[in-house]
């Protein structure tokens, strides 16, 4: 080794300590405001832990009881499922109004095959949930190669599916006593089993498991860096190297697969198979359980965790209302509130940024 040199000598009674840049006098509103930042399903949770405190106190022990809490888990297992497959699109900055009516065509197409065509039954599924696929890369094929904006090529699908699912079925119900006869495998997710005092069913479980592997493919994946890249600027993803069209196709895809995931679990929920129940609302109650659950409608920010915490929030409110005896119009008032409040919140989080 060289020795050392004559002006280097100067340097060895130097401070070798590394600058750090420290915020003195951080008010408690700003450490708040990063913590919310790197932690974006903190708010749903806390909404949804006091939402169970307000109601228990309202309501008392009944609101606590077993039974009470995993009514609710089943009664939002279906939204949270949809809400998944919403989450992935807003990420992206996009939007899918379809994922409603995807979830019902791909039922009534599993029905009709396993029912009427006398496939088995493992392949009537295959077959609803290889058409909610299409459905969904049809989304993405406008939206990433035609460059049209989601909110309308959603809105164009969903016109077509619905349309398309009551031609198809000419809006006949497939009967519960024929699905449990003929196809039983379609009431999978309507298997359940206590837990200690609590019932649970299968499609609560798959619920859980569902948002545990996206939440795990979204945080520790290059793919799910990537979803996060282009909903957070497609421009800067492009000249990172990352295909944005690719992963546009690949979530819009994903996303019809897993609503078609949902019809599966739709018909253990509700028994029969009910073209009909295209004009419900599950597209609005998937948009309103991702927003409340703090996804940002900018896109590239927020957790799948919380959409999940955001379903059980509508879960928790609707029935504490109920128990309560309100007005169902109540429900839908805190609903929108709710709504407002998390728009306003992830404004006021996403300053941090700034």
């Amino acid at each position: 080794m060289s020795q050392i040199q004559e002006f280097e000598k100067a340097l060895s009674g130097s401070d070798t300590s590394v600058a750090a840049f420290e915020e003195h006098g951080t008010s408690f509103v700003k450490r708040a405001q990063h913590f919310l930042h790197s932690t974006p399903a903190a708010v749903p949770l806390i909404v949804l832990v006091l939402s169970i405190i307000i109601f228990g106190i309202a309501i008392g022990g009944r609101f606590f009881s077993s039974y009470t809490l995993t009514l609710i888990l089943q009664q939002i297992a279906i939204v949270g499922i949809l809400g998944a497959a919403q989450t992935l699109v807003i990420l992206t900055a996009g939007i899918d109004l379809s994922v409603g009516v995807i979830m019902v065509i791909s039922a009534v197409i599993m029905g009709n095959c396993a029912i009427t065509y006398g496939l088995p039954t493992l392949l009537a599924v295959v077959v609803g949930l290889a058409a909610g696929a299409a459905c969904g890369l049809l989304n993405g094929l406008l939206v990433a190669y035609m460059k049209l904006p989601p909110f309308i090529v959603t809105l164009g699908t969903w016109n077509i599916v619905m349309a398309t699912n009551f031609i198809y079925s000419a809006n006949e119900t497939i009967r519960d006593a024929d699905v449990d006869a003929q196809a039983p495998l379609l009431h999978l997710f309507a298997m359940s089993f206590r837990v200690g005092s609590a019932v649970l069913t299968a499609g609560v479980i798959a619920t859980v498991v569902l948002v545990a592997i996206l939440w795990y493919v979204l945080n520790h994946t290059a793919w799910g860096r990537h979803v996060y890249a282009v909903g957070d600027d497609p421009e800067a993803a492009k000249l990172s190297g990352i295909q944005t069209k690719k992963v546009l196709m690949a979530v819009y895809t994903l996303a019809g697969l897993i609503a078609a995931f949902a019809a599966w679990v739709s018909i253990g929920r509700n028994g029969s198979i009910s073209p009909s129940a295209a004009v419900t609302d599950y597209n609005l109650q998937a948009i309103t359980a991702t927003v409340i659950g703090g996804i940002s409608l900018f896109g590239g920010r927020g957790s799948i965790l919380g959409t999940l915490f955001g379903a059980m929030i509508v879960g928790v409110v609707s029935m504490g209302l109920n128990m309560l005896g309100a007005d169902p119009q109540w429900k839908v008032l805190l609903t929108g509130v709710l709504i407002i409040g998390a728009v306003a919140i992830d404004q006021w989080i996403r300053k941090v940024s700034v």
